[in-house]
Order: C-alpha cells, then sequence, then structure tokens
C-alpha cells in the first residue's frame, strides 16, 4: 500500500467512526432527554448535532470515493 492508500483507508476508518458515533449520540442523547424530562428543545439540538455529523461523514465519504476512482482511471 502507498501513503495515499493508507490515509484513504485511515479517513474511511474516522467516517465509519463518526457515523457510529453520531448515532450512538443520539440514540443515548434523545434517551437522557426523556429521563430527565429536559424541554424538547434539546431534542431538536440532539437532532441536528447528530445531521451535522451525517452530513461531514457523507462529505468526506464523497471526498474518497472521489479520490479512489481518480486512483483507477
Amino acid at each position: 500500500m502507498t501513503k495515499r492508500d493508507d490515509a484513504i483507508a485511515r479517513k474511511g476508518r474516522i467516517v465509519a467512526l463518526v457515523i457510529a458515533g453520531a448515532m450512538m449520540f443520539w440514540i443515548g442523547g434523545q434517551f437522557l432527554r426523556s429521563e430527565l424530562d429536559m424541554p424538547l428543545r434539546f431534542a431538536f439540538l440532539i437532532d441536528f448535532i447528530a445531521i451535522a455529523a451525517f452530513i461531514w461523514a457523507l462529505v468526506v465519504a464523497a471526498q474518497i470515493w472521489r479520490a479512489r476512482r481518480d486512483d483507477e482511471g
């Protein structure tokens, strides 16, 4: 593997961790919010944070896809 392949693989692992972490944060945050009887606005805040993480992961995944596509051709 070249350094470029290692960097792409590392980005892929980070994307996977961000997706998994965002999902765990979202589930845990919704659970805690309901258990602590926090206002509904905190649910939206948790949702927006998770959505931001998913959008970031989507953008980086697209960069990975383009980098791999450029390496093939």
